[in-house]
């Protein structure tokens, strides 16, 4: 009965093991389906697709903090390691703090990690899918690497692009490069952070131009693409078919031009393309996350031809604009429910860039689906904790403080002051109120911080302002401005 017994128990500690192996495989699987998307919208369709994409996921050791991705053969190890490392292991160690280290390999041979279904509204939301590549027009050079084809995302366009006052400028700019007339400035370099939306908008002019004219010829790479493809041809001795090929697209969109850096020799073939280009009416596009007086080791006469058209600037997604996004991806998921909070929470949180705060969406929605439970605030925080701890900027309340009585023209001291006259009881309020928001402190500890105030005095503060908010325009506005002010 005792052995019965110790077997009985070997089986369960084995069961439960397994559930946390599986459990742990299906967070990587929902971290790696991110950061793959992540680096697909950087490489490129064509890097992207024969690099990263035959990745498999290995096992994360606690102890060491070592992930192991596999590749299936060695010259693939080889060719990642050399190129994609560093970036491999920061997009790790964003994702889960505990990796330190990433080991990549040839596959072992062990059997093959399980394909996990992220949902057909998680891959819409992301990427559209892997079918984005669009061959258009001249064949293929063969050993020289230059497809003459366009890699738009399908799921790019205008229409799925969320405008709001930080990145309205960019997408009109963009959007008359795509028009059937002649746009009045060429080229147009978008300029923005990292997940901001340029190479959004980079596909979007692709696909509207091509709506336009149906038989046009369409080149979209990343810089780094076109330095790889640069380096096969000249090894393959076809430059002159290079150089051919691309002068004879319509259109030219190079995502990431600050990798072309101190590429003596590309920057040259660049800049004779721009030049034949512009002289024969063709329209291009470049984006950066810098603009282009500040890219360094570029060439002086390349630089004034990145600068001579218009440099639209996209700058980060205010809050507004973020809840906007948010909204808009929450479509793809319908009927699952979002709660209004959990949205707030997001949009106030992930504020570096919209590409993390679309994947902190995707890995929340993602997780309550593979485990059955609901979406909630408690499983948000639960689950985003890297995201929202790398977004997370500790905003004081006397910087809260100190913010309203500037906005409001008033002395600093009437925040600790007796006085009840409303020109200072409102801001005052109104201080409370951001204070609650904004900061982890409790009623009684804001209260003190407000001349030793009563925490029955706080909570009176933020429900008068939640429900002058719901009612008065002015003070919506008088907040919403606070609140850009405190964030930015």
């Amino acid at each position: 009965m005792a052995d019965k017994n110790a077997v009985a128990r070997t089986a369960k500690r084995k069961t439960n093991g397994d559930e946390m192996e599986d459990l742990e495989a299906v967070n990587l699987a929902a971290d790696w389906a991110d950061i793959s998307q992540g680096l697909r919208k950087d490489l490129g369709h064509q890097l992207h697709s024969q690099w990263i994409k035959p990745i498999q996921v290995g096992g994360l050791c606690r102890e060491s903090g070592r992930l192991d991705l596999y590749l299936p053969t060695e010259f693939s190890a080889n060719w990642v390691q050399d190129r994609f490392a560093d970036r491999l292991s920061l997009a790790w160690k964003i994702a889960r703090s505990e990796v330190r280290t990433v080991n990549i390999q040839v596959h072992p041979g062990r059997r093959k990690l399980p394909d996990i279904n992220l949902s057909d509204g998680r891959r819409a939301a992301n990427d559209g899918g892997d079918s984005s590549m669009i061959a258009i027009g001249a064949a293929n050079m063969g050993d020289a690497g230059f497809i003459s084809s366009v890699g738009l995302d399908p799921s790019l366009t205008f229409a799925s692009f969320v405008t709001g006052e930080t990145n309205i400028l960019g997408c009109n700019a963009a959007q008359r490069m795509a028009a059937t007339e002649q746009p009045q400035f060429s080229p147009l370099y978008l300029k923005a952070a990292t997940g901001q939306g340029k190479t959004h908008l980079l596909h979007a002019i692709g696909h509207a131009y091509l709506g336009a004219h149906p038989r046009a010829r369409i080149f979209y790479c990343s810089a780094e693409r076109f330095m790889v493809e640069f380096v096969q041809a000249l090894k393959a001795n076809q430059m002159i078919e290079f150089k051919a090929r691309l002068r004879s697209f319509d259109l030219l969109l190079v995502d990431d031009i600050q990798f072309i850096i101190g590429k003596a020799s590309a920057q040259e073939e660049l800049l004779y393309t721009i030049d034949a280009l512009l002289a024969e009416g063709k329209r291009l596009v470049f984006a950066a996350d810098r603009a282009p007086q500040a890219l360094d080791g570029v060439e002086p006469r390349l630089l004034s031809r990145l600068s001579m058209g218009l440099v639209a600037d996209i700058a980060a997604a205010d809050i507004e604009l973020r809840r906007k996004i948010l909204e808009s991806k929450l479509t793809k998921f319908a009927p699952l429910e979002v709660p209004e909070d959990v949205i707030e929470f997001l949009a106030r949180t992930i504020t570096r860039n919209v590409r993390e705060l679309v994947g902190g969406l995707n890995k929340l929605i993602a997780y309550a689906q593979l485990t059955g439970q609901e979406v909630s605030l408690a499983l948000a925080e639960d689950q985003l904790t890297d995201i929202l701890s790398a977004n997370r900027r500790r905003i004081t309340i006397d910087e809260i403080q100190r913010t309203v009585c500037q906005f409001y023209r008033i002395d600093r001291s009437e925040m600790s002051s007796k006085r009840r006259a409303r020109a200072v009881v409102r801001p005052r309020q109104v201080a409370m109120y951001l204070s609650k928001v904004l900061t982890p402190r409790s009623y009684p500890e804001i209260g003190r911080k407000f001349g030793g105030r009563d925490h029955s005095t706080v909570i009176h503060a933020v429900r008068l302002i939640e429900d002058l908010r719901q009612r008065d325009a002015d003070m919506d506005g008088d907040v919403r401005s606070l609140l850009r002010q405190l964030e930015s």
